[in-house]
């Protein structure tokens, strides 16, 4: 999915984001954010993703400010939270396919840009499919042996698990986090950090710190392990931007809520649908 108009503004408040949450100095701020949007000016492109462009933006920002975890403590909040309703949500929980499915889109409501009561809503709100490729996923995953889980947000992880032990019916999982931090994406270190990887398979990186992934930056083990799967499960928008590029092998499940207007319109979907999608 290419960028749009549109995300130029959303990039922008990125930048400010970024840079507020990595240093409390004024001054060292101001280097950050000009440095950010003039390299924002530099990159953006409607020839490129919404990825290729956001990646040096954070890079910078972090290079700035000598924070190589800006997003750290609003992943803290994230994970807090998220333990808590997930806790109540699987309170009576009577798992099957369909329902890991339904649970893991949920956690696909925890976004750095939406605020925190608004989520906590969405948590607990009804789910329905605006696309619903659920009626052929246990068809797909009777040939599976091999499957790669790509996994999006931090406090997702908890909202991912029944997901991903129903998938271990079907073959061998693999967990896929980013190799480094970045925006509030699970990172290999966040799961010793927040105790998350005592419920997950085995358990590797895209190899890079880019959201969702950009397969010129993934490392060999990643791309060789990609190509491989029998059977990928991306979670989240940054996964739909950038393998929504390639192209369409019946074996990508994409699952994620479309929370700003260009994926949306890219999915022929209303805003913040959701959506379970084979492609």
């Amino acid at each position: 999915m290419k960028i749009t108009n549109e995300c130029y503004d959303c990039l922008s408040r990125l930048v400010h984001q970024a840079a507020d949450l990595a240093t409390k100095d004024p001054e060292l701020k101001v280097k950050a954010i000009e440095q950010g949007q003039n390299l924002l000016n530099c990159e953006f492109s409607l020839d490129k993703t919404s990825i290729a462009v956001a990646t040096p933006l954070h890079r910078a920002i972090r290079d700035v400010t000598g924070n190589a975890d800006p997003y750290l403590q609003m992943k803290e909040t994230e994970v807090a939270m998220a333990r808590d309703l997930y806790q109540d949500l699987v309170t009576n929980y009577q798992s099957d396919l369909k329902r890991d499915v339904v649970l893991a889109v949920r956690g696909n409501s925890i976004d750095f840009f939406v605020d925190f009561a608004e989520i906590k809503q969405d948590l607990i709100s009804p789910v329905e499919f605006a696309i619903d490729d659920t009626d052929k996923l246990e068809a797909k995953l009777k040939d599976a042996r091999n499957i790669l889980y790509l996994a999006d947000n931090t406090g997702e992880v908890f909202f991912d698990l029944h997901l991903v032990r129903r998938l271990g019916d079907f073959g061998s999982v693999t967990y896929v986090v980013k190799e480094s931090p970045v925006q509030n994406d699970v990172s290999l270190s966040d799961l010793q950090k927040f105790g998350l990887a005592g419920g997950l398979p085995r358990v590797i990186t895209t190899g890079t710190d880019t959201p969702g992934v950009l397969m010129e930056m993934a490392s060999d083990q990643f791309l060789n392990e990609f190509t491989a799967a029998d059977f990928v499960l991306a979670k989240g928008m940054g996964y739909w931007e950038t393998l929504s590029e390639l192209p369409a092998k019946g074996k990508v499940f994409h699952l994620l809520k479309a929370k700003c207007e260009p994926v949306a319109n890219s999915l022929g979907v209303p805003l913040n649908s959701y959506i379970a999608l084979l492609r």
